[in-house]
């Protein structure tokens, strides 16, 4: 591969580096402000960055994207309370792990491929094997929490999608955090106390957001660019890898063989499934350009009539923001 080409996948690589080690360092900061209050420091913070560099405006949208925009904002408070409640009761690498099932099971009910069922499967029987390399160390309630966050997660990208059709730009997802920076105040605050504004606080909390937030996400914006969706998503399911990789070398977390063996089948039900998705998408692409110029005129035809009996039944005014 050419150097050219390689350097939007190491933009990927460090933007999941740069989380992973932000979430190391909320870790450290257990301790000081609790797992809630490091929500809200780091909510609070991502929220303050990319309004302040989003500036998006309030004005010109329907009720319904307003709705969109503020359920998103709670899943994305739930996803974060969630993962680090994880965290305060398993190793980063084992929650990330787990987390990781949200979006493969996702994925693989989008497919509609009974066959994608086995990329599921064999995630699952990753994380079966993760209590046998370390029973005493999994937490059933942070394997609660963790799977929740999977969960949320799947539920995240779903509002991810849908307030990028309603929102232009980034505009979406910083009117979500801030939503959801709002939501966690009162839980932050209930746990943490005054603790939250200490100076080390508040400079590790701003530490955890420029790594856990801006960072990755200004270095996928600008990775999607030039990367192929379908290997962005590969890249993205090293994340239990490179999660497990911080956990050892910032907190010490070692792991046992099993538990490597574990993640690693986790990635590789991740990498199958993304893989199968993109096949599926190559066949759907394939068959529709297959279609000879009488079947496009005579579905273009039945899409009209459609599109003219739904308009005379209702219409929407004014046109929905893009991405």
């Amino acid at each position: 591969m050419k150097p050219a080409a390689l350097w939007p996948v190491g933009l990927v690589v460090a933007g999941l580096a740069c989380q992973e080690v932000g979430a190391s360092f909320a870790v450290v900061l257990f301790p000081l402000v609790g797992a809630l209050g490091m929500v809200t420091l780091r909510l609070v913070f991502s929220a303050v960055i990319l309004l302040i560099v989003c500036r998006p405006k309030l004005r010109g949208y329907r009720r319904s994207d307003w709705i969109t925009v503020i359920g998103f904002g709670a899943v994305l408070a739930t996803m974060n309370m969630l993962f680090y409640e994880a965290l305060a009761r398993l190793p980063l690498g084992t929650t990330v792990t787990i987390e990781v099932l949200g979006p493969l099971v996702l994925s693989v009910v989008v497919s509609r491929r009974a066959s994608s069922w086995l990329w599921a499967i064999l995630a699952f029987v990753g994380v079966a094997l993760l209590s046998q390399g370390g029973a005493d160390a999994l937490d059933p309630i942070g394997v609660a929490f963790a799977a929740g966050a999977g969960a949320a997660w799947a539920g995240y990208i779903l509002l991810s999608s849908r307030s990028g059709r309603r929102f232009p730009k980034l505009d979406g997802i910083a009117l979500a955090m801030g939503f959801a920076a709002v939501l966690s105040l009162p839980f932050g605050l209930s746990t943490a106390g005054v603790s939250i504004i200490q100076p080390t606080a508040v400079v590790l909390g701003l530490a955890v957001a420029v790594l856990s937030s801006t960072i990755p996400y200004a270095f996928e914006l600008i990775a999607l660019r030039r990367v192929p969706e379908a290997v962005f998503s590969i890249l993205m399911s090293l994340a239990p890898a490179i999660a497990a990789l911080a956990g050892l070398v910032i907190l010490g977390q070692s792991l046992t063989w099993v538990e490597g063996a574990a993640i690693a089948l986790v990635i590789a039900a991740s990498i199958g499934a993304v893989r199968a998705s993109a096949m599926r998408a190559r066949r759907v692409a394939d068959s529709a350009a297959a279609i000879t110029p009488l079947q496009a005129a005579q579905s273009q035809q039945r899409w009209s009539l459609r599109a003219r009996a739904a308009a005379g039944k209702s219409r929407r005014g004014g046109s929905r923001p893009t991405r």
